[in-house]
């Protein structure tokens, strides 16, 4: 079953549970105040007749005679210690019934039986010594027709309801489910590939903020699908490359080529290659655990001041030895959960970057707040090619003199599983390049 047609059953059977079981107490409870408001009316003709009977006038007789005759108000009028009727008009068996039940049952009842049927009464003492009991009743089949009329047009409330209510469910659920299936279809577009399809779908609420997910979900998958095609098409190049130079110099060596110094250099080459090889096989390795759940990331309470000062100590060498000035002030302590080893790793990555583009100089700044730590790594060289910027940090990106292309990709994958955010730009003056590294202190 459509989830239309679901919605709009569950809407209509909580109605008309709802309105059933409204009908049913009101229904009920509907007899009992009319019964309650029919004794106030009997009392109030009971205290007429009895100001009319006491008080002398013109027209006393004719309202007595009024009231008495009326044959929708029976009365009766009785002595309690004998038993004799003073007064009535009512049928004689139901008057002498009702003077024999009085004491034992009916004293105090709202409504009294007799003959199979039913009455609404109101009996009070007339005299003060309670003995003579004043009656007046009326029959209890007047109220049930009116609480017939009131059902039937409580059923044609409940009918007319329940249409409208279908009527608002069947819109409400529409605009509802419309969306839904609208979205559907544009995930179908996505389960095809076809995420340059994906259209808009107008929709509030909570729909719209699934629909826009999936507008961003359809998006991300683009663009990670697009760099994994990128990333075979740039691995198989590089993987490539190395190969094709290790083949080429064994097939030479093989075939008697290379000899002497030649077959020597060939080696050289061959092994040479061979470590480049597997360092990118290696990085390959470590990203793709990265980027997953394996067990290769080990978090524990370290101060990252002192891991930027040992990847500075680490590079020096490097930076020496192309004549790099390495500059960095005090950085105070700073604790957070990450891995030490993979951080050291990121910021070595990050700073021989540097030191490979830098013309004479490079300055590590470190700041510290609340709940971040910042390494901010500057250098002065040519800086990045702006082309280049957006896709700095994917897999096999590499800028002027760059080795496998995989540093700054793992140093990402390593900051983001630190929970931390990386950012690469340029100076304002063109001149050098500006990292930004943020880890947070993580509760």
């Amino acid at each position: 079953m459509k989830l239309q047609y679901q919605l709009n059953a569950a809407f209509a059977a909580l109605i008309i549970a709802i309105m059933s079981i409204t009908a049913f107490f009101i229904y009920s409870l509907l007899m009992d105040m009319l019964i309650q408001d029919e004794q106030r009316q009997l009392k109030g003709r009971a205290e007429l007749l009895i100001n009319v009977i006491n008080e002398d006038g013109p027209d006393r007789n004719t309202q007595l005679s009024e009231l008495i005759q009326d044959r929708n108000y029976p009365i009766l009028l009785f002595d309690r210690s004998t038993g004799e009727v003073l007064f009535r008009t009512m049928p004689a068996d139901i008057a002498y019934t009702w003077i024999d039940r009085y004491e034992d049952e009916l004293m105090g009842q709202e409504v009294w039986e007799s003959r199979e049927e039913k009455f609404v009464v109101y009996d009070f003492a007339v005299n003060s010594g309670n003995d003579q009991v004043l009656v007046m009743a009326t029959p209890l089949n007047d109220l049930q027709a009116v609480q017939s009329v009131f059902a039937l047009r409580m059923l044609a409330v409940f009918v007319i309801g329940l249409l409208m209510a279908i009527i608002v469910s069947y819109v409400l659920t529409w605009r509802l489910v419309t969306p839904l299936t609208k979205l559907k279809r544009e995930l179908k577009k996505i389960e095809k590939r076809q995420f340059s399809d994906v259209q808009e779908v107008e929709a509030s609420g909570e729909i719209r903020e699934v629909e826009q997910s999936v507008r961003q979900m359809a998006k991300e998958l683009s663009r990670y699908i697009h760099s994994q095609k990128q990333f075979f098409q740039n691995a198989s190049h590089e993987l490539k490359t190395p190969l094709m130079s290790i083949q080429g110099y064994a097939e030479g060596i093989r075939d008697g080529v290379f000899e002497g110094e030649a077959r020597e250099k060939g080696l050289n080459v061959m092994v040479s290659e061979t470590e480049r090889l597997k360092k990118i096989v290696n990085e390959m390795i470590l990203l793709a655990k990265l980027d997953s759940n394996e067990d290769v990331y080990h978090p524990e309470d370290t101060d990252l001041s002192e891991i930027a000062n040992q990847a500075k100590d680490l590079i020096y060498p490097l930076a020496r030895d192309k004549e790099i000035a390495l500059e960095m002030g005090n950085a105070r302590p700073f604790r957070a959960n990450v891995d030490p080893e993979r951080v050291l790793q990121a910021l070595i990555n990050i700073l021989s970057n540097a030191v490979r583009h830098a013309e004479t100089k490079v300055s590590i700044e470190t700041e510290e707040k609340e709940n971040r730590f910042l390494v901010r790594v500057i250098d002065d060289g040519g800086g990045i090619p702006e082309e280049l910027l957006p896709q700095l940090f994917e897999r096999f990106i590499k800028g002027k003199g760059g080795e496998t292309g995989l540093g700054l990709a793992i140093a990402r994958a390593i900051i983001e599983r630190s929970g931390g955010e990386i950012s690469a730009s340029n100076k304002k003056n063109g001149t050098g390049a500006v990292f930004e590294v943020q880890f947070f202190r993580r509760e």
